[in-house]
This record gives C-alpha cells, structure tokens and sequence, in this order.
C-alpha cells in the first residue's frame, strides 16, 4: 500500500507538471495625463492646480507627489469677451477668499494651506472675477498639447427657509432644517457647506466652509418639487457632550452656503465618490469618472453660491 500511495503521487506530479503553462500578460505601458483641479465662483477669482497623475505601480511618496505639481504649462480663462493669463504663484501670495478656496479645494485647513510653498494657477486680474450667467473657458497648453473646457456660473437659487432645530425642547444642542424649492425643468444640482462664525475668543470657530464627503445632490428625483433636509456639523466637536459631538450649539452663528452647479460638475464629484467609496472592494462596479476638459483628467468647475446666516435659537 505504501508503495502504491508513492506511485500515485510520483504519477499525479509528473501530470500537473505536464499540463503546467507559463502564461505572460502583456501590460500596456503606463502614459501620464494632467490633471485638471479648476474652480471659478461667483465674485471670486479663478484657481487651477495642475498635476500629472501617477501610476498605480510607483512608489507612494509625497515627494512623488510634489514632483507630480506642472509649473510650467501655459494657462488662460476666457469669459468670451476678455482673455486672462493665470500667473503660477504661491498660495500665500493670493487673496485671503482665494486662500480659502485652495484650502476647501483641498479638504485641508487654511493655516496648512498657509505653512506650505504650495503654488496654484491664479489671478487677481478684477476683470476675470466671477460674473453670474457668464461661460468661462479654461486653456492650457503643456508640452504642446491644447487641453480645453468651459464652465457656466448659472444663477443660484435659495433656500426658502433654514432654521436650528434643538434635539429636545430644552437642550444646547441641535441641528439644521432646512427647506429647497427646486426650479422645474432645469436639470438643477446643488453643493451644501457651512461655517461656524461663532467667536471662541480665538476668532471664529471656522475659517474655511465645511462639508461632508459628498455634499453634491442633483433635483433627478425632485425637480420641481419642495424639499426638506437636515444637516449637522461637519467636524466633531470634543468640547461637547459625546451624543453631540456633531451639533450645532444653542447661539452659535452658522454661514450657509448652498451653491449652484452645473451637471458637469456633479457628474464629476458624484462619480469621484462613488469610486472612493468602492475602493479595494473586488466586487464593485467600476466607475468611470467623467471631465469637462478634453484630453485631460479632472475638472474645471464653475460654483454659483447663496448665502444665508443661520442663528441658533428656536
């Protein structure tokens, strides 16, 4: 019997040895495309980051990431009447609105954004600041290629009511409600953020608008129609009980922004979150994220912003 067992398996190896097969997969090189980080507001001055995006098999190094920055390309907006070249600058030599919009761009804190030699494609130009109801097309030519998209500030719209709702009749602590009458028949999509203004005796509490990780929503399954919505803070609060860490406090002074955009731009940051959110699951359905820009990955983003300050009293 052993020596029957030996045999099989001798027989059964020299069979798996034999069906055995190298198989070589041809990979496709990898080719670097820019990437497009662009944003225009209203009243505010356009900013561009531009970058190359990296492949998925190089070494995951900030210094990679630097190297990634484009200092060199060609950049200009154009509002259809007058042509504006960006100026490759620091961060920290823009505007403090302008600051602020690298640092929300980002998802980082102004004073980070401040500490950094971070540079941008800007302007202070007061001729390309942000007009409603006018297209704005961003050029840029690197290494002689013309890379191209446009964005329209469209006319925001309001909310018809927003109010601080307090989690129990006596409680410090609650959150915001909010009320949306979206326009029919316009493809409409929208961006939520918030501030809290409130001085901590250091100043306010928040210096840039806060949002969570997909403040994008479009009106496909409300167009014309009235909608209600909660929110809360975006970022914990210690300071406040641990069932409250997310509300907003009985007094506080909260800045809304409820922005605009066009569905390019929700497409894009929909799509971008979607595919974040799947990210390492094998079993997920790709996502592919569209651009705005020909021949170059991200996108170039026009936010039409309403304002509104909420006071936190019943």
């Amino acid at each position: 019997m052993f020596k029957v067992g030996i045999f099989g398996l001798i027989c059964s190896a020299l069979l798996l040895h034999s069906c055995t097969k190298e198989v070589q997969i041809d990979i496709p090189g990898y080719e670097a495309q820019v990437v497009v980080d662009g944003r225009i507001e209203t009243g505010g001055f356009p900013i561009v980051l531009l970058s190359r995006s990296q492949d998925l098999y190089s070494p995951a190094l900030l210094s990679a990431y630097v190297a990634s920055f484009i200092t060199d390309a060609t950049v200009s907006v154009s509002d259809g009447n007058t042509t504006i070249s960006l100026d490759y600058v620091a961060v920290s030599s823009l505007p403090i609105e302008s600051q602020k919009t690298v640092a929300e761009m980002l998802r980082a804190e102004l004073s980070d954004v401040q500490a950094v030699p971070l540079y941008v494609y800007s302007t202070t130009n007061p001729a390309m600041l942000g007009v409603v109801g006018k297209t704005y097309t961003l050029t840029i030519v690197d290494q002689g290629k013309t890379l191209s998209g446009s964005t329209t500030l469209a006319p925001p719209v309001a909310l018809d009511t927003v109010s601080w709702i307090p989690e129990s009749p006596d409680s410090l602590y609650g959150y915001c409600k909010a009320k949306l009458t979206d326009p029919a028949g316009q493809n409409n999509a929208y961006k939520w953020e918030m501030k809290v203004i409130t001085n901590t005796g250091n100043g306010p509490k928040d210096n840039i608008f806060r949002s969570s990780s997909s403040p994008y929503f479009s009106d496909q399954f409300f167009d014309g129609l009235t909608l209600d919505f909660t929110a809360k803070y975006r970022v914990q609060d210690t300071t406040y009980p641990h069932p409250y860490k997310y509300n907003f406090r009985r007094f506080d002074s909260v800045v809304i922004k409820m922005s605009r955009v066009d569905d390019a731009v929700y497409s894009y940051y929909e799509r971008r979150e979607a595919q974040k959110g799947s990210n390492g699951n094998p079993f997920a359905t790709p996502v592919n994220i569209p651009s705005n820009i020909s021949g170059a990955l991200g996108i170039w983003a026009g936010i039409s912003p309403w304002y509104d300050t909420l006071y936190c009293v019943p």
